[in-house]
């Protein structure tokens, strides 16, 4: 195993959409490499916000020391045009030696830093889940900074936010971090926009898949083309303004390598945790998007051993499924399945 650092730099990302067939890797790995990438947030740098990070958040009352360089050099240097493409900073892609279409790239997420200690919840121009209500007064954004705090009595680290404009009074809530955007490249010459998810993984947004996590993403391209960005430090299933508490990590990937032939949940996305599996469904519907999670879930536990009805039955009763987010073009939903409630299971495969 190999540890490769990757900074996010004007060389090293794309601004809005996504790697395809054929771009040029910024990095080349081998399976079961380690990847340690410096991934920077796109809020405070984003045209509507003045595309000057220094002015943005020094306004807000942060240190000009304490904005990040990568961002500030991105924001000057990389050309982005919101009009046509996605608000995300994306890191890569990274090549992975051997990699087939057939194949699928597992990412197992070893450990994520913070690279700050403040970030940005937005709502703007009438998206999120609330289109034509918010925001309020006819502005087009309101970007709220959001503040990593220290409990004094535990010692723990927790987010907080503002309860209006004009108070101190704050509210605070568990950090959670987790990067909203991983996936893999795609066939054919055209760079998607980089909002919403599908097959090839992308911006899926699902808060389960934090520090321990693995995301299984069907390879379509030769070298898989993976790639990250949209880092979190938290997010409510939903994420119903349209971004959640958006700030930047430091991201340690570990990229396996399942061939084709050893893959038996096929053209499916779905995560896991050292203690749930999560079934992934997208889709423009969300009712499609929730039937989709659950056949998912359904392939999952027959792969273990389960028949399909009593699978379904198992679900009914013990399964759990949410919204993971309703503000990316497409709709997402993820199940979370207890590993727990499984073990007797490999006695059907002995």
């Amino acid at each position: 195993m190999t540890v490769h650092l990757l900074p996010s730099t004007p060389s090293t990302v794309r601004w809005g959409d996504l790697p395809c067939a054929g771009d040029r890797p910024v990095l080349e790995v081998d399976p079961g490499d380690v990847v340690v990438v410096d991934t920077v947030s796109h809020e405070g740098i984003l045209e509507d916000q003045g595309r000057d990070p220094i002015a943005f958040f020094t306004a807000r009352g942060i240190d000009a020391a304490a904005v990040l360089a990568d961002a500030v050099e991105i924001a000057r240097s990389v050309a982005h045009d919101p009009l046509v493409q996605g608000p995300h900073v994306v890191t890569g892609p990274v090549r992975v030696r051997g990699a087939r279409p057939g194949d699928v790239l597992s990412v197992t997420v070893e450990a994520l830093e913070l690279r700050a200690d403040y970030g940005v919840v937005s709502n703007r121009h009438g998206r999120g889940a609330l289109p034509g209500e918010f925001p309020l007064g006819g502005v087009d954004v309101v970007s709220v900074l959001a503040r990593v705090e220290t409990d004094p009595d535990t010692g723990l680290r927790r987010g907080s936010l503002p309860a209006g404009p004009d108070t101190d009074v704050r509210v605070r809530f568990p950090l959670r971090p987790f990067l909203g955007l991983m996936g893999v490249g795609t066939p054919g010459p055209d760079h998607l926009h980089s909002v919403p998810p599908g097959m090839h993984g992308g911006n899926v947004d699902v808060s389960a898949l934090g520090v321990g996590s693995t995301l299984h993403l069907p390879v379509q391209v030769d070298g898989a083309l993976f790639y990250t960005g949209d880092p979190h430090y938290s997010q409510g299933d939903g994420e119903v303004a349209l971004t959640a508490f958006e700030a930047p990590l430091r991201a340690t990937l570990r990229l396996d390598l399942v061939p084709a032939d050893a893959v038996r949940v096929r053209d499916a996305l779905w995560g896991e945790t050292p203690e749930l599996l999560v079934p992934i469904g997208i889709d423009l519907d969300l009712g499609e998007a929730m039937r989709k999670s659950v056949r998912t879930a359904i392939a999952l536990l027959v792969d273990l051993g389960m028949d399909p009805a009593h699978a379904l039955a198992y679900l009914s009763a013990a399964g759990d499924f949410a919204v993971s987010q309703v503000v990316d073009r497409v709709s997402g939903v993820h199940g979370t399945i207890r590993k727990a409630d499984l073990v007797e299971l490999s006695r059907l495969r002995d």
